[in-house]
Parts: structure tokens; sequence; C-alpha cells
């Protein structure tokens, strides 16, 4: 299969295209504004099956450079991974513009640019679920974004943008259900990587980002035989 992840070169992301790459039949193209992660990616990896490619998802220009570099190598895209993400940990009141801005430029609006950019792409993948289904596109959001759940100090920015992933993910699945491309979200709970580690100093997550990677790469391969438009909160701590 032809996968695209989003934040490949640390993380969750980093992870899902390592599992993803044990499988020589797999082809991922990993994106990342951080060379020097995707060169460990590959190096760890020790396959060809995983094509870095440097993109920032909040440059519309990359963006575009990105899906016309995919597109020259691959007929359709059978699975798209938006991981790529952006925390911060502050105070309402110290939040600046920036600092909204940017977050939602990564968390919302690079979703946006990424999965619209390569839509057609999408269009052509060819899952073999035997169900007409083309497509499977996986949302990676949190905990912090789902309505009710527990919220947390200095997360506005961050818990606000991953709820607009969320809504975002509901109302793409309908627009694209008649395609045969299906949308999921899954809203992480606290993992043990670097963003979490730089926004929480000290504190222990519950996850270890390489077990929830395969669970991500695991979902992005099956999960669209049995859900579309749903969002899977997965944590054992935050209710």
């Amino acid at each position: 299969m032809n996968i695209v992840i989003t934040g490949a070169s640390r993380g969750v992301g980093y992870q899902s295209a390592l599992q993803l790459s044990k499988d020589k039949n797999n082809t991922i193209y990993a994106l990342s504004r951080d060379a020097g992660g995707l060169k460990k990616l590959t190096d760890e990896s020790g396959t060809k099956n995983i094509i870095p490619i440097l993109c920032d998802i909040t440059d519309e220009g990359m963006v575009s450079k990105a899906a016309k570099e995919i597109t020259e190598s691959s007929p359709g895209i059978d699975v798209l991974i938006n991981n790529a993400g952006y925390l911060i940990n502050k105070p309402f009141e110290a939040l600046t513009l920036h600092d909204w801005q940017r977050t939602y430029a990564v968390n919302v609006f690079g979703v946006f640019q990424v999965t619209q950019k390569l839509l057609p792409l999408l269009r052509r993948g060819s899952l073999s679920s035997g169900k007409n289904i083309h497509a499977h596109i996986v949302n990676i959001s949190s905990m912090g974004g789902i309505q009710g759940s527990l919220k947390f100090r200095g997360l506005s920015a961050y818990s606000s943008s991953k709820g607009a992933l969320i809504t975002m993910t509901e109302c793409l699945s309908e627009e694209l259900k008649e395609e045969g491309i299906r949308v999921n979200c899954i809203a992480l709970g606290s993992v043990e990587t670097e963003m979490f580690s730089a926004a929480f100093p000290g504190l222990k997550a519950s996850a270890k980002a390489d077990e929830m990677g395969a669970w991500v790469a695991r979902f992005g391969m099956e999960g669209y035989l049995y859900f579309n438009g749903k969002t899977l909160p997965i944590s054992t701590a935050t209710p």
C-alpha cells in the first residue's frame, strides 16, 4: 500500500512509519520539516520503502511541492495519516495571537492543506477490502479535543484546535463517503514523545510512542473496514 504520514520525524508518526515499513509491500512517504529526523528514520528502518520528503505543512508551497513529488512516483494513496501536531502549554492570559495562529496553522490548517492537495491521489487509492473503498484518512487528535472530557490548564489553544480537527473529520467523512474515501480520527491521551515532554517536563505519560505508533499504523491499515466519521478515544487515564 502507498501511505503518507505527516510529522514522521519523531514521536507517534516516526514509530508508525517504522512499523509500516516492516511490510515490504508498503511504500511510506514520510513528511516532516526536520531533515535530521527523517534521516534517522530511514537509517533505523534499514529499508528502501520509506521515502523522506522535507515539508512544513504550514507552508502551502512546500505542501504543493510534496504533493507533486508523491504524484510523480505513485498511482494513488491508500492511507493518509495526518499526525503532525503542535502543542503549547501556557495560561490563557499569557497566550499571544501568534501562539493561537501557530497552533491552528499546524493542527487545523496544515491538515486541511495536506488533505486537499492529496485528494486526487486518495481518489485513486485501492484498498483491498472488496468494498469499493479507495482510501483511508486518519487524523490524529487528542482527548482534550473531545467535548466533555477532562481538560487541563494551559491547553486552551491546543485542545480547541484538536476539537476543530474532530469536527473537520466528521464533515469530511460525509463529503467523501460517496467517493469511497473513509475518514476517521484518533483522540490520543498522553504519549511519551518529545512534544509531550517539552510541554510537561517531569510528567510521565500513560503510553509509549512505539506502542501507540504500532496501534495507529494498524488502525490506518484496517480501521476503514469498521469505522467512518468516527473519533476513537485511545487512553487509559483521561476520562
